[in-house]
């Protein structure tokens, strides 16, 4: 039921909190029923602090970020750090979590804001139907104190220069109560519905190709907070470091800091002995085999982890991207660990790169639609389509011809992509293998992966799952293939 400007005030609110009572008549209590409220619950008339404008400026921020996402396309992780720079370290992380569950949570979202309102809000009221959201978020996801969730969304709500939007303050204030009331039974409800915060699309997709049992076992993964894994720059440091900052070694060689912490002041950062670096993606640049001495091109290689690794593994990189935006940041994790001299950077689109003759070995991590980094990057599933995965299959092919050309014989290439579409990792490879007669898969195995063979595919193929490891926190979706040039093309 869609809402109109002629929709009546009272049909509104009734829709909420049921028919105005009968100021004579006894109400009796229930833990369901839904909250009645006065002007002094909608809007408090007590002067501003300055604790309650700032909260109220972080929500603006939280808004601004939902909309340089869903209207402008910007990346969730760019937005939150565009709308964070002038925060202190405390409130980025509120408005960091804030939003990153507005997005993780999007279908338990949906689904709650049914079970509260009969009446959907109409397009046009956009940002106060997100506005809304983003309190049911603090009230069922976090730790924000109640009040201070309905009071500073609902004043938030009053200060919009839309007349329309400011006349909404009383709903949303009674939308909020009344998921507080009855915030047990909302929270069983989408606890309930595993596969609720994954988009249609993609969950038929992901049934339909690995099964129902193994989609929700991969949307639990998805529920737990992300784990914070460690590459090393040196091996024999691992023990000790592992000690110092109280991490758990993993079977592939990387760390997992047992508790969230600000990395910046742990053991070894600032000396750049190591870099954050999920688990699976640590993997891919250790499939080369001994490293030292070679000449590595890395393709998409911003922020820099796959190039700090095979730097520190004694290669000399090449590390190539064509956004000059990300390229500081991968300089910047270079000169902090202290391998800017094994390092080559250079802005450019890869369909545009021709390899020097030194160059042997290169590691192309595609773009792709990065399904596999849902828990990581919530807001990717809600952006992406069919359509967008198919326009990525082409250009991945057609960059894998491309960079596959640049190779003599003898050299060896790593594809990868933190995919779990069949289109974009398998199929990919299985179609360039039959139409490219001198490339050679040469299979990964459980002994190069810590023993993990269920990393392994049948083929040969690294696919790495969300759920895998899932007791100790997970890991990205990723898959890679080694391919080895084994005669020139004429």
């Amino acid at each position: 039921i869609i809402m109109t400007d002629k929709t009546p005030r009272k049909t509104l609110y009734e829709s909420i909190s049921g028919p105005k009572p009968d100021k004579n008549e006894r109400q009796p209590k229930s833990e369901s029923a839904s909250p009645r409220f006065s002007k002094k619950e909608v809007f408090s008339e007590k002067e501003d602090s300055p604790e309650k404008d700032k909260g109220i400026e972080m929500r603006r921020a939280a808004l601004a970020i939902i909309e340089a996402v869903f209207d402008h396309g910007q990346m969730l992780d760019v937005a939150q750090q565009t709308e964070s720079k002038a925060l202190d370290a405390r409130d980025k992380a509120f408005l960091k979590q804030l939003t990153t569950l507005y997005f993780r949570k999007r279908g338990s979202l949906r689904w709650v804001m049914r079970q509260l309102m009969e009446r959907a809000l109409p397009v046009k009221m956009i940002a106060v139907e997100r506005l809304i959201e983003l309190g049911i978020v603090q009230i069922l996801f976090m730790r924000t104190a109640d009040h201070a969730a309905v009071d500073q969304t609902v004043r938030l709500i009053g200060g919009r220069r839309n007349t329309s939007e400011r006349n909404m303050k009383g709903l949303a204030n009674a939308v909020l109560r009344n998921a507080i009331r009855r915030r047990d039974e909302l929270l069983i409800g989408v606890e309930a519905e595993t596969l609720i915060d994954l988009p249609g699309w993609l969950r038929k997709r992901w049934v339909l190709k690995m099964g129902e049992d193994t989609v929700k076992a991969i949307a639990l993964s998805m529920r737990q907070d992300v784990s914070i894994d460690i590459s090393v720059k040196d091996p024999t440091d691992l023990k000790s470091l592992s000690e110092a900052m109280d991490a758990d070694i993993l079977p592939t060689g990387s760390l997992r800091l047992k508790q969230a912490s600000d990395i910046t002041q742990l053991e070894g950062f600032a000396e750049g002995r190591w870099w954050v670096q999920d688990m699976a993606a640590a993997i891919p640049a250790t499939l080369f085999g001994p490293l030292k001495g070679k000449y590595v091109a890395d393709l998409c290689a911003a922020p820099g982890g796959k190039t700090m690794q095979m730097a520190s593994l004694g290669a000399k990189v090449t590390a190539i991207d064509r956004s000059s935006a990300r390229m500081p940041r991968l300089w910047e994790n270079l000169e902090r660990t202290q391998l800017t001299d094994m390092v080559d950077p250079l802005v450019k689109d890869i369909m545009e790169w021709k390899a020097n003759k030194d160059i042997t070995h290169i590691l192309l991590d595609a773009p792709c639609s990065a399904t596999g980094t849902i828990r990581r990057n919530p807001d990717g599933p809600w952006l992406k389509s069919v359509k967008q995965i198919r326009e990525l299959t082409a250009l991945q092919s057609n960059m894998l011809d491309h960079v596959f050309a640049q190779l003599p014989v003898g050299g060896r290439l790593i594809y990868c992509v933190c995919s779990l579409e069949d289109e974009e990792g398998p199929d990919q490879i299985a179609a360039f293998l039959e139409r490219t007669p001198d490339a050679k898969l040469i299979p990964i195995i459980g002994d190069e992966v810590g023993g993990m063979d269920e990393l392994c595919s049948e083929k040969g193929y690294l696919q790495c799952r969300p759920d895998f490891l899932s007791e100790q926190g997970g890991m990205d979706g990723f898959f890679a293939a080694r391919i080895d040039k084994i005669s020139s093309s004429n």
